[in-house]
């Protein structure tokens, strides 16, 4: 799994490819903890993501609580079937904006 971040303004773009599990947690955290502070909107694009696991749910989760909990933008895009079946089960589309 290969995680990648582009920032632009105060919106920063993580693109996740391969499978999106605990192997991804330290590379995962490394990013969105690194964020300048004036980053108020995230993106999580998945198009290249072919699997996520429930570590990876918990790592989304512990995101969007370094991003401001409640108050987080966080939108999680290009998901494919798979992934997107995942993130509606658990809820997911509560507390992420998914597309």
């Amino acid at each position: 799994m290969a995680v990648t971040a582009t920032t632009n303004g105060n919106s920063i773009t993580i693109k996740v490819s391969g499978r999106f599990d605990f192997s991804s947690h330290q590379e995962f955290r490394q990013i969105y903890e690194s964020v300048p502070a004036d980053v108020t909107h995230y993106t999580v694009d998945m198009a290249e993501a072919t699997y996520l696991d429930s570590s990876a749910l918990g790592m989304l989760l512990l995101m969007r609580d370094h991003a401001g909990g409640d108050n987080a933008q966080i939108e999680i895009v290009n998901c494919n079937e798979d992934v997107k079946k995942i993130l509606t089960i658990s809820n997911f589309g509560q507390l992420f904006t998914i597309s």
